[in-house]
């Protein structure tokens, strides 16, 4: 009946049985269904969702682990997640907050005694429905007699709900549950999350060392809450214990009429549009895999939990994504931010460093896709610029186009050229299309700038640049006879560098060669035998002043004078497997990989190398006012001096950044985006690192490679056949 939102997993969609029972079915993607030990973790997942089986959970209905697709399907529970009834209506009174513990402590008591421990008991992961609250998603939940399907060191969990013994890497048993029903019923009653809000690191620093703000509980429950807030485990109440404390008759006795009158409407109102829905008359008895356009209700598609969509438990989504970001004004997510299914790998933490899957909130809100031919604008109050910092930013414009290929768009001249099929230019105010390419430039060439020109390659594989205003030809050059333009290196004012290489029949010419095009006269400026040993393809140039460097996939780097190409010097820096783009700025030359080095790009003298930690890579860093900015594919984003090296600020705010996009500056702000699957694009301030905002869409849920470029007032993102103008801060 509707796709309810997707995950790195599969898609999850809402579906109803012939008997009329309406659930939640998850499919693996086809992808990850070809993957042996990805079988082997969904029919884990499964298993701990089969074991957990109670009033105050979300029963598994049926699943298949052993089909072309996988699919899991659970019981749809009518109710919204707790951190999103705290926000639309406000902390709960006492009398409901007793009753939402009393039914999560039995809640506990049914996981612990199918040997599990949930290990993410977080407001997200709590479902209020009219006959009590629901605990959701065990994709991470770890059986009490062994690791199975975790690793010695692995952290996974929600900083600021987790308890101090897994915050530090250590296993937690179920009094690590304990601790996090404690931290549960606090936000609850409070509406604030009591160690605070803030970074991953500074949030697990609290939940260790810190001590829980209850000044505003309750006082009949502030001692239960803070046993359960116990630094020790052993010092931590039983979920038992909790029960009977707070329901001595039992749950079911103070879940009648539980949930303040607002919040029940909303329920109410919620269910009877679900009841409400018709179930498709197409499909066939059997089917598996749902094909159907998403459902709307009140005309919000439902991707994902639309309108404060209930969400199906028990099939939470594993492998990293997002979770409940740290900042704003409550530190939760917004209403449309999480996945209606699974929102729930939060941290992982090896070898004493940290990955913080820190995904922010939704700035799409409830997207719809825009025109092919041109933008959508938005008002300065619906980009959620009231919202900010660290809040959510929607786009103030966006475009959909096709098969664009990896490369970032160019911003020039006031038009964002976008490299598809064919290429076309947006305004950079308001995002409509200025000019189409239509399959004059090819869109597999890399294109470079000159001036006020966008150069590439046409479909004969002429050098052609077009003047960015107007899209029209400014002009052409065309190499020798039987010399090939194999890949466009770089360009500055005055000329075009490409590597060049001769077809088979011309074996009389010599080696391929590198050459330099004049852009005033369009004629051979230069040509100099291409070096030895750097590969023909997977090639990355830039040039600065005097300087033209390139480096190939396995880090070759050679560095020559742009006035008549001879070579400076090269040498093999890196193992870097994938082509990385070298950058100069000043009198140093900055390569990345496992290590950033800055050498002295006359010399190749080394000037400070910062390794990147282990198994990660660093993307191609940008730098500006003596400040180096680079992500890294574990950390996130830091700054560096540049002139030493040394830290300035890290942000710890998502999994990974991609090192196919490198970040880009405004005057203020650094951005960068995530190849995170359904995080997106950041926006930072540049002297702290302070998140300013964060914008992805559903949209682009499945989408990991972004790209951005920096306009004049608008940072360009683009994903997955969408083009995005984000708000430049």
């Amino acid at each position: 009946m509707g796709r309810l939102g997707a995950g790195g997993m599969g898609r999850v969609y809402l579906a109803r049985s012939p008997g009329g029972r309406t659930v939640a079915v998850k499919v693996v993607r086809p992808e990850l269904a070809e993957d042996q030990q990805f079988r082997t973790r969904f029919r884990h997942e499964v298993e701990i969702a089969r074991a957990v089986s109670g009033a105050y959970t979300a029963p598994v209905v049926d699943a298949d682990t052993e089909g072309r697709l996988p699919w899991l399907a659970t019981a749809y529970v009518l109710g919204p997640p707790l951190d999103e009834v705290i926000e639309q209506h406000g902390p709960l009174p006492e009398a409901s907050v007793r009753a939402l513990g009393a039914g999560l402590a039995e809640a506990l008591v049914v996981i612990h005694g199918a040997g599990l421990v949930h290990r993410d008991l977080k407001p997200s992961n709590v479902l209020l429905a009219a006959d009590g609250p629901r605990v959701i998603d065990f994709g991470i939940a770890r059986a009490v007699d062994g690791d199975r399907m975790t690793s010695t060191g692995v952290v996974v969990g929600s900083p600021g709900f987790i308890p101090p013994e897994q915050a530090v890497g250590e296993v937690a048993g179920p009094p690590g549950d304990v601790f996090s029903l404690g931290v549960v019923l606090a936000y609850a009653a409070t509406g604030q999350q009591p160690f605070g809000i803030g970074t991953a690191a500074s949030l697990l620093y609290q939940v260790v060392h810190g001590t829980p703000n209850l000044t505003e509980m309750p006082s009949s429950l502030r001692p239960l809450v803070l046993a359960c807030l116990q630094k020790d485990p052993a010092q931590r109440p039983t979920p038992q214990q909790i029960s009977e404390a707070l329901a001595p008759a039992g749950a079911a006795a103070v879940l009648h009429n539980w949930l303040p009158g607002p919040v029940s409407s909303t329920i109410a109102q919620h269910a009877s549009r679900i009841l409400d829905l018709e179930t498709p008359a197409h499909g066939t008895p059997g089917e598996t895999v749902p094909h159907r356009t998403p459902t709307t209700l009140d005309g919000a598609a439902l991707e994902p939990a639309a309108g404060g969509a209930g969400t199906a438990g028990g099939a939470g989504t594993s492998g990293a994504t997002r979770v409940s970001g740290a900042s704003g004004s409550s530190g939760m997510r917004s209403r449309r931010g999480f996945l209606a299914l699974g929102a729930g790998v939060a941290v992982a933490a090896a070898g004493g460093g940290a990955v913080w899957a820190f995904g922010g909130k939704d700035g799409g809100g409830t997207p719809k896709p825009p025109p092919t031919t041109g933008g959508t604008k938005t008002s300065a109050k619906a980009s959620g610029a009231a919202q900010w910092p660290g809040g959510a930013a929607q786009a103030l414009w966006s475009y959909t186009g096709t098969a664009l290929n990896s490369d970032a768009p160019l911003v020039v001249e006031g038009s964002v050229v976008v490299p598809a099929d064919p290429v076309v230019a947006l305004l950079e105010q308001g995002g409509k299309q200025r000019w189409s390419g239509d399959k004059v430039i090819d869109r597999y060439a890399r294109l470079v700038v000159s001036g006020g020109s966008v150069i590439g390659l046409d479909e004969s594989s002429d050098m052609l640049a077009v003047d960015a205003r107007s899209g029209q030809e400014a002009w052409r050059y065309t190499p020798a006879p039987y010399q090939g333009i194999e890949t466009l290196l770089a360009a500055d004012e005055t000329a075009v560098y490409y590597m060049g290489s001769h077809s088979a029949e011309d074996s009389l010419h010599g080696p391929a060669m590198l050459i330099a095009v004049d852009t005033v006269t369009r004629k051979e400026r230069w040509r100099q035998q291409r070096d030895a040993g750097t590969l023909s393809n997977a090639v990355e140039g830039t040039v600065s002043g005097r300087y033209l460097v390139y480096a190939d996939s396995s880090m070759n780097v050679t560095v020559r004078d742009t006035k008549d190409g001879h070579q400076v010097w090269t040498k093999k820096l890196g193992d870097k497997s994938g082509s990385v783009r070298p950058v100069v700025s000043g009198d140093t030359l900055y390569l990345c990989g496992k290590q950033l080095r800055a050498l002295d790009v006359a010399t190749s003298k080394e000037k400070w190398t910062v390794p990147a930690g282990s198994d990660a890579y660093f993307g191609s860093p940008v730098v500006a006012d003596g400040v180096v900015y680079v992500g890294d594919t574990h950390t996130g984003i830091r700054a560096l001096n540049a002139s030493d090296g040394k830290r300035i600020w890290i942000r710890e705010i998502y999994a990974s950044t991609s090192t196919g996009s490198s970040p880009v500056l405004t005057d203020r702000g650094v951005y960068v985006a995530s190849q995170l699957s359904g995080v997106g694009v950041f926006a930072l301030d540049r002297k702290a690192g302070n998140v300013i905002w964060n914008f992805h869409t559903t949209l682009t849920d499945d989408i990991a490679d972004w790209r951005l470029a920096a306009g004049k007032d608008v940072v360009v993102a683009s994903a997955g056949g969408q083009v995005f103008g984000l708000p430049a801060i």
